[in-house]
């Protein structure tokens, strides 16, 4: 088996610095990739599809290409709009609720932060998402 590439630093980085604005956020290792858990939810996830390993992206898009993907939470009109915007998003089969996003050199860092705080705020108890709001 090919060896697992992880995701580049500057994209740990950059989400990172997105959730640490956000109240009680842990980040860890994930089987792959990293994640970003508020209590026992994660509602962010970035790794790598690459070939030789298992990735809903891959499946579901035909990409064999080796891609950064964000994985994040959503609801609502925001849920459906994602879900049918087409490339850079797309939508994993093990969740209704979840979608990914493909980032590169092209992605929209403002727009991430907000998908990333939108996925906070759906998976975050309301006593820390009105602080949030405060």
């Amino acid at each position: 088996m090919p060896r697992r590439i992880e995701p580049e630093v500057e994209v740990v980085r950059r989400i990172g610095a997105i959730t640490r604005r956000l109240p009680e956020v842990r980040e860890e290792e994930a089987w792959t990739g990293i994640r970003w858990r508020i209590r026992s939810k994660t509602f962010a996830h970035v790794m790598v599809a690459q070939p030789g390993y298992e990735s809903a992206y891959r499946d579901i898009t035909g990409d064999h290409s080796i891609r950064t993907v964000l994985t994040f939470r959503a609801v609502g009109d925001e849920l459906l709009a994602l879900t049918h915007a087409g490339p850079p998003f797309y939508q994993p089969p093990w969740s209704p609720t979840v979608v990914g996003m493909v980032l590169d050199d092209d992605t929209d860092w403002t727009e991430v932060a907000e998908l990333v705080t939108e996925s906070y705020r759906d998976c975050a108890p309301q006593k820390l998402v009105r602080l949030l709001d405060d």
